[in-house]
């Protein structure tokens, strides 16, 4: 992330499919989408990726600085896992539900301590605990520095590689669309057991059975 260019400004639309590298110069960028979009959008829809989207966003707030900084985290966790977040999720209002009752990506357990705590704290559930954009700039910077001076100390990460060769996959997983959901609750963070639960298809509890819509909900 310390190579992409984050420059002031909110983005909104901000995603992995948005981030475009210059040959001639050597450099990361992120394309300034931030007034992008169609422009028949209804003021009350959201236009973006639903993984990168944030859950006050998701649930009706308008997009700010403190959104892109959840957006962000989400592409940190795509550096460091290999894969978009919620691959194998569609990008419905179950997913949406999710993420407002905090689901997450599964953390990679081999990634840096100061790397994780600050991706957390970028998805917080709650924008006013998310870093600003300097102070994430300053703590990248810092954990970038401290690996380039001890490059041993730095963990081999296990990098699951995902080709998406089917086209239905693909443009979900890098496009954005317009989402309007409703009557959602508040955003929340989940509790441990909550989590274990979103990160383990093997479980189920009856707590996760209230998050459930059906499919004719909206």
């Amino acid at each position: 992330m310390s190579k992409v260019q984050v420059k002031i400004g909110l983005k909104r639309d901000l995603h992995s499919g948005n981030i475009l590298y210059s040959v001639l110069n050597d450099a990361w960028d992120i394309s300034d989408l931030g007034f992008c979009g169609p422009a028949d959008k209804l003021s009350t829809c959201k236009y973006g990726n639903l993984p990168y989207i944030a859950p006050e966003v998701i649930n009706g707030k308008e997009y700010t600085f403190k959104s892109d900084i959840y957006s962000i985290a989400m592409l940190m966790w795509e550096i460091s896992s290999g894969q978009p977040p919620f691959i194998n999720y569609e990008h419905d209002c179950n997913l949406a539900i999710n993420i407002i009752n905090g689901m997450r990506p599964k953390i990679i357990s081999e990634i840096p301590s100061e790397y994780k705590n600050l991706m957390e704290q970028c998805w917080d559930a709650d924008p006013l605990k998310r870093p600003g954009i300097n102070t994430f700039k300053k703590k990248m910077n810092e954990i970038m520095s401290y690996y380039q001076n001890k490059p041993n100390e730095l963990p081999q990460l296990k990098i699951k590689t995902n080709n998406v060769t089917n086209n239905n996959i693909s443009s979900r997983l890098f496009t954005s669309k317009i989402h309007k959901f409703e009557n959602l609750p508040e955003p929340k963070n989940a509790t441990e057991d909550e989590d274990e639960v979103y990160n383990n298809p093997n479980l189920h509890s009856e707590e996760q059975d209230e998050f459930e819509i059906p499919d004719d909900g909206f």
